[in-house]
């Protein structure tokens, strides 16, 4: 409201990136909050510029319970009984719309294809895959590949097939705890991400983790068998993992590395926060003045005088 009553300024992106925002904190939605989203949502769409409405939509992107007009209006086709994935229109081709459009330099281009995700989304974004669902991690691995976020670099080729080694080797010993620390080695991520990837039950940040690295699907497969019992004696989690794993772009799980590694860097800032140089004063107390107590004068001590009580005295 501050910002609205300034001239010049445009509210509108900010407004659409928070109902966005709040919106996808929650799993669920009754009607009433579905229809009220999508009446706001649907006038500050068009009306926005081309940054956010391409980060917005790649967070509605990933939620499984975002309206089917909010996601036709994003140009993301809504999930159907044959098709459960929502996959995103068919892009034009440049020559189509150079005659309407005006032309943007590389700069300009370069930041509408890729977004860089800031430390609090990427923690929403491993948050909201963590809580998620085995069909909701699917579907939010395949939907990254729609998105326009910035994954995070291949890992060189020379330290992914050593690391392939390794890891290829603890698992058929079942040394759980050498496989994790190999992994998060390799693919530069704290010891708690790795944990959670690694222990995960039914698999799917493991085969994101082994996509990332570039490992065969024949390796997978037999470090699927043998690393967890759990998962190894499941003809059927072995299948359906395998299955996501041949399917599964390099791209999603690039993108979900790099929100690992972000949402690490949101809780270490988390957990300090910047001292200012007057918080000590805007703490501490008001209290009453002291004053300074009176001293009295010994006995057979005249009191001493002051200036103007000895010039009085002349």
């Amino acid at each position: 409201m501050n910002l609205s009553r300034r001239e010049g300024v445009d509210i509108r992106p900010t407004l659409l990136r928070v109902l966005a925002d709040l919106y996808v904190q929650t799993s669920t939605h009754s009607e009433e909050e579905a229809r009220q989203f999508v009446e706001l949502t649907s006038r500050l769409i068009d009306q926005v510029d081309d940054a956010t409405r391409a980060a917005v939509r790649a967070r509605l992107a990933l939620y499984p319970a975002t309206p089917a007009p909010v996601l036709k209006q994003l140009g993301i086709q809504p999930a159907s009984p044959d098709q459960p994935v929502p996959l995103a229109r068919e892009i034009q081709r440049a020559d189509s719309g150079l005659a309407s459009q005006p032309p943007r330099d590389e700069a300009q281009l370069r930041a509408v294809l890729t977004l860089s995700m800031q430390p609090k989304d990427a923690a929403e974004i491993s948050g909201l895959f963590f809580g998620a669902s085995s069909t909701e991690r699917a579907m939010i691995l395949h939907n990254l590949s729609e998105t326009p976020l910035k994954p995070s670099a291949r890992i060189p080729a020379k330290r992914a097939a050593r690391a392939i080694e390794a890891l290829e080797m603890a698992a058929w010993v079942s040394d759980l705890e050498s496989f994790t620390l190999e992994l998060g080695e390799t693919l530069i991520l704290p010891w708690k991400i790795a944990t959670q990837v690694v222990n995960e039950p039914t698999g799917e940040p493991l085969a994101c983790a082994a996509k990332a690295l570039g490992m065969p699907g024949p390796v997978f497969q037999r470090v699927l068998l043998f690393l967890k019992p759990d998962i190894g004696s499941s003809v059927h989690t072995v299948y359906r993992l395998s299955r996501l794993y041949d399917v599964l772009k390099e791209q999603s799980a690039l993108i979900m590395l790099a929100a690992w590694r972000g949402s690490t860097i949101a809780t270490t800032r988390a957990k300090y926060r910047s001292g200012l140089y007057d918080d000590e004063r805007s703490r501490a107390r008001s209290g009453p003045a002291q004053t300074r107590p009176v001293t009295q004068p010994a006995p057979g001590v005249a009191p001493l005088r002051t200036g103007s009580s000895q010039n009085s005295g002349r």
